[in-house]
């Protein structure tokens, strides 16, 4: 496919890495913890596999708000409803949903505990839990402090705080964005947050400023999100890297102030990110490392620590490919195909894995990254030539062209991931 066609088709382009249903394995349960892209896209794959295949989906909650497009909705451009994906599709492909928090893991005896009570028992294990974050990084940022200077890195509640708080701000206040060191959840999701906070400002409130305060000295689609601020929002968007004293070492929220190494701010509106790790049930189960995350073989997702687990997503360690939903959607799909294989007794040939992401940076201003990821060495690493960003100095009607495919992608990803 041309790359164009490839980007539109977004989360669709990895159902190519399996070939149709395969003979089943009669009566073998398969239990996925986590109903975001990688967990939907895994249950949903295995029962297309095969369909013989008893498949139970986990999920704390009635449904699943998007991190994907969540910026936009803080800044007003959709509303936050569209987000919300529910799991009727997986129901009618004949997957068992389950609403319930998962309190343990009994790996020694393929087991899983619910907070109601409920025990599971599995012959295979996909986890999903996506990201649990550091307290207390920065220091004196704790789920207190959350409720005053929001971090809206987990879709929902904080969501909709984070974008009120943003409504109720005066104009001529100033934004502060507390940015994490690597790794975390969506590498650009921070630069597009600002640069849509800009949009928002600059229509409803341009006096303000914003001001991004970063624990890195470079990031991604960096060039591209300098050249769409200077062109879109002009000097209303000030990016400080650690290098020049961007690191924050600690947050006041009753204070409403922001601590580098050398100085202090006082804001109107604080969006702290806090440095993240491994969903909080895969960090109980031992499924982490002391990078917080949880190794992975890069061809199956299987756990390294804890054999008959794969993670997947957001939590998984995966050499180069990136957390993003894009990525949770492919890794889902390789875990599937894994395990099916698995429970016949056959190996599975590696696959390559993609990630697009686009960002927005207005309505009609889009910027984009693909990535192809192959298995070397042990690891997720990049296809060298394969990918790419989108070019600087386009025209804006590549731009808009630009926002036109993210809208796409994001519309067949969802529907690819949840059915």
């Amino acid at each position: 496919m041309r790359r164009r066609q490839l980007l539109a088709a977004g989360g669709c382009a990895c159902a190519l890495a399996w070939a149709g249903p395969v003979a089943g394995a009669p009566g073998a349960r398969v239990v996925v913890v986590g109903g975001g892209f990688g967990g939907a896209s895994a249950a949903l794959t295995l029962k297309r596999l095969d369909p013989a295949l008893r498949v139970t989906l986990v999920e704390a909650g009635a449904s699943h708000m998007t991190c994907p497009f969540s910026n936009a909705a803080i800044a007003g451009m959709m509303d936050p409803e569209r987000l919300v994906r529910r799991f009727d599709g997986l129901r009618h492909a004949g997957i068992k949903v389950i609403r319930g928090a998962v309190v343990a893991i009994e790996a020694d005896q393929r087991r899983l505990r619910l907070a109601q009570g409920e025990c599971l028992d599995y012959d295979r294990l996909i986890l999903s839990p996506g990201i649990d974050f550091r307290w207390g990084s920065p220091e004196g940022y704790d789920p207190a402090a959350a409720e005053i200077m929001p971090h809206a890195w987990r879709a929902g509640a904080q969501t909709l705080l984070l974008r009120s708080r943003l409504r109720a701000m005066a104009d001529g206040g100033l934004v502060v964005m507390v940015v994490p060191g690597s790794p975390y959840r969506c590498p650009p999701g921070p630069y597009e947050r600002a640069s849509l906070f800009a949009w928002y400002l600059s229509r409803a409130k341009p006096r303000s400023k914003i001001l991004i305060l970063d624990a890195k000295d470079s990031f991604s689609k960096q060039a591209l999100f300098l050249e769409g601020w200077k062109a879109l929002y002009g000097d209303m968007i000030e990016w400080v890297p650690a290098g020049k004293n961007g690191r924050v070492v600690a947050v006041n929220a009753k204070a409403g102030t922001v601590e580098t190494d050398f100085e202090t701010y006082s804001a109107a509106l604080v969006n702290v990110i806090p440095a993240q790790t491994a969903g909080r049930i895969a960090l109980a189960a031992g499924l982490a490392d002391n990078t917080g995350f949880c190794p992975v073989d890069p061809i199956t997702f299987e756990s390294r620590l804890c054999p008959g687990i794969h993670v997947i997503g957001d939590a998984a360690l995966a050499g180069e490919m990136p957390k993003s939903a894009s990525s949770a959607n492919a890794q889902g799909k390789m875990a599937a195909t894994a395990v099916t294989a698995s429970l016949r007794g056959r190996t599975v040939e590696p696959a390559l894995g993609l990630n697009v992401c686009y960002s927005l940076l207005a309505p009609h201003y889009a910027i984009s990254v693909t990535g192809v990821y192959e298995v070397r060495d042990g690891e997720r690493a990049n296809v060298p030539g394969a990918g790419g960003v989108s070019p600087l100095g386009a025209s804006p009607d590549f731009r808009r062209a630009e926002a036109d495919y993210a809208r796409g992608w994001y519309a067949n990803i969802c529907a690819d991931s949840w059915g």
